[in-house]
């Protein structure tokens, strides 16, 4: 699992979403014609229901702050990929707010809405949309071509981020000379191109088998380690959600059940659906590495230094090979502690404890 650190930069919010319905019907608008009068979510969505209308988003809110990863997550039908739709604008909201910066998208003009998309705006779908009859390279500065970008400013541009997604070398190569991976790395450095300010991804990695999805999660980690987008990643894995997610909102039936950290959900479930998604997951997840240090004894130079950021998963191979223990050291060098076998099983076993379940 992520590390869940605060970062003091996330505080700021980047996006907004405020009370965002999608209706799908033959006169949606009719709902929201309120002047004056407080909309009654679950009434009004029932309502719908009976008249054949079709509620797939029911009043959505929540804020993704910079450099955040934003994680929304359901089943199938759930209404995830309905929202990123909507604040995208690839499909108009039938009410609501989408606050890019302070400015409403979902009232934006269409002119003036197409230069947010093409300067402020990444997006990365699960089918990768790449141009068979274009190189890599001219696939990735396309999204340039269209801002009217000078061919140079093009090419430099492309190149820096395509070796930034690990494809220099295949500038030259077509989509079908490809790997599934290596397609979608140039659909993720097509989305970069541009610089955006918030990066949608719905679904990117589960067409990949398994290997390569975890190597692409793998990536996609250390690019926003590097950039520190502000972004909303769609999944309907929770695994998947647990690695990337600095907070997460799990949807139902259109709604949002309940938005926190991925520690917070796992052991705070709103209700049984929540705990549902949550059970199978190892209690190792959830720890990070200064949770299982205690102090040292001794002289701690000659052994294996490794970060307290990190997740005490990730602790389990080093120990493996070093059982006298590893040395933690905070972002600035300076001495947390040290982690033994005993000790990570003991912050294993309070952990389980503290939350009902045996730890995993």
């Amino acid at each position: 699992m992520k590390d869940q650190t605060p970062d003091p930069a996330a505080r700021a919010v980047k996006l907004s979403c405020r009370n965002l319905w999608k209706v799908y019907g033959t006169r949606p608008e009719y709902y929201f014609d309120t002047a004056g009068y407080a909309i009654e979510v679950d009434p009004l969505a029932a309502r719908m229901r009976r008249e054949a209308h079709v509620p797939a988003a029911i009043d959505v809110s929540f804020d993704v702050h910079v450099g955040e990863i934003f994680v929304i997550m359901g089943l199938s039908g759930s209404g995830k990929s309905t929202v990123i739709r909507c604040l995208s604008r690839l499909v108009d909201a039938s009410h609501g707010q989408v606050l890019l910066d302070g400015q409403d998208l979902l009232a934006m003009p269409p002119k003036a809405l197409i230069e947010v998309r093409r300067h402020k705006m990444g997006m990365v779908f699960q089918n990768f949309g790449l141009m068979p009859h274009l190189t890599v390279l001219e696939n990735v500065a396309f999204p340039l071509r269209l801002q009217g970008v000078g061919l140079v400013e093009q090419r430099e541009k492309a190149g820096r981020v395509i070796e930034l997604v690990g494809l220099r070398g295949r500038e030259g190569a077509f989509p079908g000379q490809l790997s599934g991976g290596q397609q979608q790395r140039v659909g993720i450095a097509r989305s970069l191109v541009v610089e955006p300010d918030v990066w949608f991804l719905d679904e990117p990695f589960s067409a990949l088998d398994p290997l390569i999805r975890r190597q692409m999660q793998d990536e996609f980690l250390r690019i926003q380690k590097m950039l520190h987008k502000s972004i909303v990643f769609i999944t309907h894995d929770f695994l998947e959600a647990l690695r990337i997610a600095d907070r997460m909102a799990i949807m139902r039936d259109g709604k949002i059940v309940q938005t926190g950290t991925p520690t917070e959900l796992i052991l705070n479930p709103a209700d049984d659906y929540v705990a549902r998604f949550t059970s199978e997951v190892p209690r190792i997840r959830l720890l990070q590495a200064a949770a299982c240090a205690v102090p040292a004894t001794g002289e701690t130079s000659a052994l294996p230094q490794v970060s307290a950021d990190g997740m005490a998963e990730d602790l389990i191979d080093p120990l493996a090979r070093h059982p006298e223990g590893l040395a933690l050291r905070d972002a600035s060098g300076a001495p947390r502690g040290v982690v033994t076998p005993a000790s990570l099983i003991a912050a294993l076993a309070a952990l389980g404890s503290e939350d009902g379940h045996v730890a995993g």
